[in-house]
């Protein structure tokens, strides 16, 4: 028998990166928690990232989670990959991340692969520098992803419309073929109707030579 209320499918998919077990030294002892830092993101490019501490980890999850859900970013996917090259950087974590062509796949390991996957992003060639700490490695993805721009976003900052064929360049205010081509015609009678210059080199000046005296002594 089918359940009468069906359970709803999630907006966003998780990914738990990493659960810390963290102490607190107070008067009485030490104070056990946990620290989840969770990854979210709907395979479409919108993706956010959450770290939050709780008593138990499935409390410290679901915290993460609503955290995450308050800073999600947008990132611009352009043919299953990134637009452009990138490096993002937070503390001692660098991430070099560049577009691939199809059927490349996500190169990446660790924190950088979850988030790049939950994101939408199936062609990326990326590049861990510096620490390897999963917390920086992740935050410093997000910072990276968070600076792409698209062309149409930097067309838009610079006042400068698309082509509509190229969809790459700038419009330019073309001629009509007609007038193209009695520019070219009248160019051509221009060039048969006119007379040739006159040459105007100078003549090699002469050298005079002085008389010779024929007198004898």
């Amino acid at each position: 028998m089918k359940h009468p209320f069906p359970k709803k499918e999630k907006e966003f998919a998780e990914r738990v990166i990493r659960v810390n077990r963290i102490t607190r030294v107070v008067k009485g002892g030490r104070r056990l928690r946990f620290r989840a830092t969770v990854a979210i993101g709907d395979h479409k490019g919108r993706i956010g990232l959450g770290v939050a501490k709780a008593n138990e980890v499935a409390d410290a999850v679901a915290k993460a989670v609503a955290q995450a859900k308050k800073n999600l970013i947008k990132v611009p996917i352009v043919n299953d990959t990134i637009p452009h090259q990138i490096i993002g950087k937070f503390n001692a974590a660098s991430i070099l991340m560049k577009p691939a062509a199809q059927g490349t796949g996500v190169i990446a390991g660790g924190a950088v692969r979850d988030i790049l996957e939950i994101s939408g992003i199936k062609n990326i060639v990326s590049k861990t520098i510096g620490t390897t700490n999963k917390i920086n490695c992740a935050k410093a993805t997000l910072v990276g992803l968070s600076q792409l721009r698209s062309k149409e976003d930097i067309a838009a900052a610079r006042g400068i419309k698309l082509g509509k064929s190229t969809g790459n360049q700038p419009i330019k205010e073309e001629l009509a073929p007609k007038e193209v081509k009695t520019e070219a015609k009248e160019k051509k009678t221009d060039k048969k109707t006119a007379k040739p210059k006159p040459k105007t080199g100078k003549k090699k000046a002469e050298k005079k030579t002085k008389p010779i005296d024929k007198k004898k002594r």
